[in-house]
């Protein structure tokens, strides 16, 4: 049996649990949000705790097993506390503000870009250069995340760009001048 599959998920106070058909509706303080069920996975809810279970043995059902599990589990502690990811942004004259949904950011392009955020995903800038993302959605979240990071993922010479902020960057010593061999 799958080891994360067969822990069950606890429900806190202020989170609401309904299954329907193949269905699961998870709604709390944080917000609202829904995930389908797989074939062949079952979904009980037993008090306030979530059961998940598999009706066959096979290796690709077992690891769908602990993926259903983990995203309920995800679901459930995002609209009870909600999920938060920092970005840095590094280099000289590079940095952010937002204006309403949408964040400004100057990363030495010839005019600023301009990322609107999507709809469940709020952004704080602290400073002008670190983002603070906040989403009860951890897929939307991690999505969103990095697809600002793409837009200047750090380089590894003088480490401009923008990161994680957990994120080490691995750096590379620059070309030497005057070496003969």
């Amino acid at each position: 049996m799958s080891r994360i599959g067969k822990q069950p998920v606890s429900i806190p106070a202020g989170v609401k649990v309904t299954l329907e058909d193949k269905a699961v509706h998870v709604e709390g303080p944080k917000g609202k949000l829904t995930a389908a069920i797989p074939a062949k996975i079952w979904v009980k809810l037993e008090g306030n705790e979530i059961q998940v279970g598999r009706e066959l043995e096979t290796i690709g059902l077992k690891a769908l097993h602990g993926l259903t599990r983990k995203l309920i589990a995800n679901m459930v502690e995002g609209v009870s506390k909600s999920f938060r990811r920092v970005l840095e942004i590094n280099g000289i004259g590079y940095r952010v503000e937002v204006k309403g949904t949408v964040l400004h950011l100057a990363l030495g392009f010839s005019r600023p870009v301009e990322f609107p955020v999507p709809p469940g995903v709020t952004a704080t800038v602290d400073g002008q250069t670190v983002i603070t993302l906040e989403c009860s959605d951890k897929q939307l979240l991690g999505q969103t995340a990095a697809m600002i990071r793409r837009l200047r993922a750090p380089e590894p010479y003088k480490g401009k760009g923008i990161k994680y902020r957990e994120e080490v960057i691995r750096r590379k010593a620059g070309k030497t001048v005057g070496a003969s061999g």
